[in-house]
């Protein structure tokens, strides 16, 4: 019984520790989810700890390696989404233009999920009880919905990301890619080299590495 007791209590001072260690590794966006990638990296993690630390057929070897498998592969996803566009919008997904001038894209709700009872509670929660005020409504990757009203200062997304151009949200701002380019050229700058950019008033505005 004593020796139960103590393999619980050591799977219990492992599993505390992967997790200060992950919140520590990959950032502390965890605790505070705004991805689908930190929702699960929470949930499965979660569900290790949970479901493996009161069964006494997994030595704590097991329980340890488990654990560092899945660091592991976390680690990779994130390395992947912060670096390749194509794996990022698959694993994370990318914003979406629910509501445009007042007009609701219907098909893309649904596809997103987004019923009409879901959308005209988030509506309500913004304080918006007429979609014809609403000039651009933004579905986000953690679910959220960013109301601009039609009386408001146009918002937009940064054109350029972890070293990544957002090819969406530069097709909406009016520009192109050499454009972009040529912004940095004059700022003797790499796009890999900006942490992020943002349009504002017709002018780039640049964050470096």
């Amino acid at each position: 019984m004593v020796l139960q007791y103590g393999d619980l209590t050591l799977k219990f001072i492992i599993g505390f520790l992967f997790m200060v260690l992950q919140i520590n590794l990959f950032g502390r966006g965890n605790i505070a989810p705004t991805s689908a990638i930190d929702q699960l990296q929470n949930y499965v993690l979660g569900g290790i700890v949970g479901g493996m630390i009161y069964n006494s057929s997994i030595t704590i070897m097991q329980f340890a390696l488990v654990l560092l498998i899945w660091t592991l592969v976390v680690f990779i996803a994130k390395f992947l989404t912060n670096h390749n566009n194509f794996f990022k919008k698959v694993i994370e997904g990318t914003p979406q233009i629910i509501v445009k001038n007042g007009h609701i894209d219907v098909n893309l709700a649904l596809k997103n999920g987004l019923s009409a009872n879901d959308l005209s509670f988030k509506l309500r929660q913004a304080g918006v009880l007429d979609v014809r005020n609403v000039k651009r409504a933004v579905f986000e990757r953690n679910g959220q919905l960013t109301i601009i009203l039609k009386d408001e200062d146009s918002f937009k997304y940064p054109l350029i990301l972890d070293g990544k151009i957002d090819m969406d949200e530069l097709s909406t701002s009016g520009k192109d890619e050499a454009w972009v380019e040529e912004e940095l050229k004059k700022r003797h700058l790499d796009v890999a080299e900006v942490y992020m950019a943002n349009y504002i008033n017709g002018e780039l505005v640049v964050y470096k590495y």
